[in-house]
């Protein structure tokens, strides 16, 4: 497996950002915020489709990040209060937007696991009956936090299967809650966002670690190799 294979992704719609965008823009304000590199979603493509939307002002981080934008033709600066609505903007959890990022992990592999049988550091789970339990690309070096072990869960097959155990660096381990279950190598597991039982999962994630979902939002987005989408 190659270094960018374990990774998470981060896919970037551009089809919902620019909705969100619209929608934003006809909300009220004059200031989007895209800091944090546009809360992991890309500063520079972000830019030019608020741009698109009628959005002529942007809050960057610096001003080598601002020289970038204004070169895009949208007016940018370092210091100010956005007043466009973020949560519409990007589709975050409760917004009526569809959430502009999904991130994804793979399966890397599958095993039985017999009752009373424990997994990842410390074995603090054991499996209350006989299961199957998957190991899953993405550990708290990619924002997947340590929180999230025993308490969050993922979309596999469509449906939610809880993290179980303690998060890795770069993995951890997912309860597939079935003795027979018959996941591939190689299977989407959705972490949070898409169309799916785990569209507003990050809220789940907000609520386990004390954190802010665009702070979860930021820091995974950042760390997973991100694409773009139609």
């Amino acid at each position: 497996m190659t270094p960018t294979q374990s990774l998470p992704r981060a896919l970037v719609s551009a089809g919902a950002l620019r909705e969100g965008a619209a929608a934003a823009v006809a909300s009220g304000g004059e200031l989007a915020d895209l800091r944090g590199d546009a809360l992991g979603h890309g500063v520079i493509e972000v830019a030019a489709l608020v741009r698109d939307a009628g959005v002529h002002t942007v809050l960057v981080d610096d001003e080598a990040t601002a020289d970038i934008v204004r070169a895009q033709g949208v007016r940018a600066i370092t210091v100010g209060d956005a007043d466009i609505d973020t949560s519409i903007l990007y589709g975050l959890p409760g917004a009526r937007t569809a959430p502009a990022m999904r991130l994804t992990g793979r399966v890397i592999s599958t095993k039985p696991l017999r009752a009373g049988e424990a997994v990842s550091y410390g074995y603090l789970h054991r499996a209350a009956s006989d299961t199957t339990v998957a190991l899953v690309t993405g550990g708290y070096a990619q924002g997947i936090v340590r929180a999230l072990g025993n308490a969050a869960r993922v979309e596999i097959d469509g449906m939610l299967r809880p993290i179980v155990g303690r998060v890795a660096m770069d993995v951890c381990v997912v309860d597939l809650q079935d003795p027979l279950a018959d996941v591939p190598e190689g299977a989407e597991v959705v972490y949070f966002g898409g169309t799916g039982v785990a569209r507003d999962a990050l809220a789940h994630w907000a609520a386990i670690t004390e954190l802010g979902v665009a702070e979860l939002l930021t820091v995974a987005g950042s760390k997973a190799v991100r694409e773009w989408t139609p």
